[in-house]
């Protein structure tokens, strides 16, 4: 009984299947990370002191530069599907250049929240910004009274109890997760931008065609998942956070 071999069209289909599952399964796996990255940071703001930090300038920035990413992405891919490819080099080139402008500007996020007093590891009362504007501190989702530098229940209409003795031995959790769901997203953002570099010298080097742009498009496809993940990062921070 003799067993027929694959003809290379038949090779390549499978090649392109594999790596289009590989694709799907690695995004599943991030998608789980960060539910439960996410959980976590909801479950620990359910009780004691909690500060709500305002979303820096800067990542409001960098959003509009990974949304905008991908459409220089999608075009690079439609061009692979039609046989323009030499307009795939300029694309993933535009591409690549939003990504380093997403990731300038999590940095300069970052260094603002620390001038604002916001560390990876820092104390409720580090904060240094405007109060009500830059932060606000709840206790059991109520946010305190601040009335000459001292924080007060909001129900403590006599201001008769300052709470900053106890504040001063808060830790600040919040901007721990603020930084672990950022940093997080910027650590997988990284393979991302590798994975455009690489994809840009195969451009360069006609790599894709019409019937072979597999890697191209899971590139493309990871990279449209970190946009649309980073959307909902900075949707959680600023309506749950």
């Amino acid at each position: 009984m003799s067993v027929e071999p694959f003809t290379p069209e038949e090779l390549q289909a499978r090649a392109i299947r594999v790596r289009r599952m590989i694709t799907w399964m690695i995004i599943v796996a991030i998608v789980m990370f960060f539910a439960g990255l996410t959980s976590a940071y909801v479950v620990s703001m359910s009780g004691g002191y909690w500060v709500d930090i305002a979303v820096p300038q800067p990542f409001w920035i960098s959003t509009a530069a990974i949304i905008a990413s991908s459409v220089p992405a999608y075009l690079a891919v439609r061009a692979a599907r039609s046989g323009k490819t030499g307009s795939i080099p300029v694309l993933l080139a535009a591409t690549l250049l939003l990504g380093l402008v997403f990731t300038w500007n999590q940095f300069n996020g970052w260094k603002e929240l620390t001038i604002k007093g916001n560390f990876l590891v820092s104390k409720v009362l580090d904060n240094k910004g405007v109060y009500g504007v830059d932060y606000t501190i709840r206790f059991q989702g109520k946010p305190l009274v601040l009335e000459d530098g001292q924080f007060y229940l909001p129900d403590d209409h006599a201001h008769v109890k300052p709470l900053n003795a106890d504040l001063d031995e808060q830790k600040n959790t919040s901007s721990s997760f603020f930084y672990a769901l950022t940093g997080a997203h910027l650590a997988h953002l990284f393979f991302g931008l590798v994975s455009l570099l690489v994809m840009l010298v195969m451009a360069l080097r006609k790599r894709y065609s019409p019937a072979d742009h597999a890697g191209l498009w899971s590139g493309v496809t990871y990279w449209h998942f970190l946009g649309v993940l980073w959307v909902y990062l900075l949707s959680f921070l600023v309506f749950v956070h």
